[in-house]
């Protein structure tokens, strides 16, 4: 029985490891992936179009469990550990968290500080435990003593976001 299992795994490693070029379909995939990050792009692309400001995001939210936007924003702070979420200013020079849907996609890991984005997807309100703002902030590299003074959960407006443009 073990010789059989063996056996059998042998065969599927070695099927797995079988090379062949690659179909149309497959370059042209790859293709547009190293386009879409060669232009600055993550995620799903999208039309730049109806774009509102922070500022017009936090009035479309208001009264709503949730609002679908394309927003431009400036990044204030990302994720230096994966790349996986950015802060961006809102109207009031309170910050704004953008995740990415289902960890799709993530950003460089490079300081986005000062950039400009646009994103598309959908805002809402939440409630941030204490846990997950001390995470943010290792993530953000901020020091021991300023994580050890997260003691509240805070609301606060949230984005998750489909896709991302870099300017």
């Amino acid at each position: 029985m073990k010789k059989t299992v063996l056996s059998l795994f042998a065969v599927a490693a070695l099927a797995a490891c079988n090379q062949t070029a690659p179909t149309t379909d497959t370059a042209e995939a790859t293709a547009t992936t190293e386009t879409a990050a060669a232009e600055n792009i993550y995620g799903s692309d999208f039309a730049e179009e109806n774009i509102v400001s922070t500022e017009q995001l936090q009035t479309l939210v208001q009264g709503k469990d949730s609002v679908e936007a394309i927003v431009s924003a400036e990044v204030v702070e990302s994720c230096q550990a994966k790349g996986c979420w950015m802060d961006v200013k809102l109207a009031d020079n309170s910050t704004m968290k953008v995740t990415f849907r289902d960890y799709g996609f993530f950003l460089p890991i490079e300081d986005l500080k000062g950039r400009e984005v646009v994103f598309t997807g959908t805002a809402k309100r939440e409630l941030i435990s204490v846990d997950d703002q001390r995470h943010y902030a290792q993530d953000a590299g901020k020091t021991k003593e300023e994580v050890a003074a997260i003691t509240e959960p805070k609301e606060e407006l949230r984005f998750v976001a489909d896709g991302v443009k870099l300017k």
